[in-house]
């Protein structure tokens, strides 16, 4: 049974977010701004992993709830594994998105060495209709500072969210995030001015990550 989406709104909610989103109205968010699990299997050096990286069930029935929820002529913000890309993009493209811009974070450092350095994070950029070309002509290239992994053991910075939430969303809409983890995309919004929905899993970091937008956001 759907609820009102005031029920959800500046909060960080515990629970798996396809049964969250189930429960939300049809077209009730502005903008969805989310890192979702890469399918990696990670583990940080000090043990800690993602719920559900090392399965792709989820995937699909996610992406599905996610264009659902999100109003017409919108944008979704997507982290994504370079590696695991053939599935996100099928998984994109049989919800109805599809891809008007590719952003990439450049790091100072590399995060992990195969056969290349690895220095960037990259997101895509989706629609669902026919969006107008926001009043800021955001960069494809955008700066990253590493800001820890204390809260979640794929962190990012706050900085990392703001360009993109401020360009493709207003004052007082409402930003989603399915996969909230260290409550980065709700502190951005809430800095913004903008409403936050975070949705995650695990209830150790849905409790870090409420606790964070209550200390870091700009009331």
């Amino acid at each position: 049974m759907q609820k009102p989406i005031s029920e959800f709104v500046n909060r960080v909610i515990t629970g798996d977010c396809i049964t969250v989103m189930q429960e939300m109205p049809e077209a009730s968010v502005d903008l969805i701004a989310t890192d979702p699990p890469y399918l990696v299997g990670y583990q940080s050096r000090d043990g800690r992993t993602v719920a559900n990286d090392n399965r792709s069930e989820w995937l699909m029935p996610a992406f599905h709830e996610m264009y659902r929820v999100l109003k017409n002529n919108r944008f979704l913000v997507c982290f994504y594994g370079w590696n695991r890309v053939d599935r996100f993009f099928a998984a994109w493209r049989a919800a109805g998105f599809y891809r008007v811009g590719h952003l990439v974070w450049v790091k100072p450092y590399h995060s992990n060495e195969a056969f290349v350095r690895y220095s960037h994070e990259s997101a895509y950029l989706l629609a669902k209709g026919s969006p107008a070309k926001p009043a800021i002509a955001l960069r494809d290239v955008l700066e990253w500072q590493y800001t820890g992994d204390t809260l979640h053991p794929t962190q990012k910075p706050v900085m990392a969210m703001l360009p993109p939430i401020l360009a493709f969303s207003a004052v007082h809409d409402i930003v989603l995030d399915p996969f909230v983890g260290s409550g980065t995309t709700a502190v951005a919004a809430r800095s913004l001015g903008r409403r936050y929905i975070g949705i995650e899993l695990d209830p150790v970091y849905a409790a870090k990550a409420q606790e964070r937008v209550r200390r870091e956001g700009i009331q």
